[in-house]
């Protein structure tokens, strides 16, 4: 069993059970709309779980931040990050109108009273603005990067300045020589031991 509390020091009370609760919720989800594939479920804890909450180890969000999760598919990194974050906003967005109705489906199971759904693309999201946009290698990021770089709130609240917190793997060197902003690559193998992790970072990417 994942050792949560360890792994991701300053949890909120009850955090890590919520945590735990994804796996058997989403093996009843994929049994009907597949949205993690058999291969991962076997590992779902640390290749879904565990690596959507890099973030979490990367920026401890401010209460009252509000972050966009786009291209979530079944749900990550936005649903655990909402579960390690209560007092954080989080939009999970997703063109994928069966993704999003498992996205729906977990936050009701689990009450997450911090997380809102939305079956569309970051474009669509009128007059919305936010603190940090995260994803999960939904494409390059010099054209991830158009997507999203009119949703952000011109005000600063966290210790980082706003911008975009992706999980990429693998040499990033060329990817991000294409990007204009200013980068940081935060290696996930700092915070969990697995070798799953070895190759993992967590991009920021500075938008203001």
């Amino acid at each position: 069993m994942m050792d949560y509390d360890a792994l991701l020091p300053g949890l909120p009370s009850g955090a890590a059970d919520r945590l735990r609760a994804l796996k058997p919720l989403y093996e009843e989800w994929n049994a009907a709309i597949n949205v993690v594939s058999r291969k991962d479920m076997e590992a779902f804890d640390e290749r879904h779980v565990l690596h959507s909450l890099a973030i979490y180890r990367a920026m401890r969000f401010v209460k009252g931040s509000r972050v966009l999760d786009v291209g979530t598919g079944g749900g990550f990194p936005g649903i655990p990050l909402a579960i390690a974050c209560p007092d954080v906003e989080f939009v999970l967005c997703d063109g994928i109108g069966k993704k999003i109705k498992v996205v729906q489906a977990i936050v009701d199971a689990l009450k997450l009273q911090n997380v809102t759904a939305v079956h569309g693309r970051a474009e669509e999201l009128k007059n919305q603005r936010f603190d940090f946009v995260v994803s999960r290698a939904v494409t390059r990021l010099n054209g991830f990067v158009p997507w999203v770089q009119n949703r952000f709130d011109r005000r600063t609240i966290n210790p980082w300045p706003n911008g975009i917190l992706y999980l990429k793997g693998g040499d990033l060197k060329e990817e991000l020589a294409e990007v204009s902003q200013a980068t940081e690559v935060l290696p996930v193998s700092q915070w969990f031991p697995q070798p799953f992790f070895d190759t993992k970072a967590v991009v920021y990417v500075r938008m203001q």
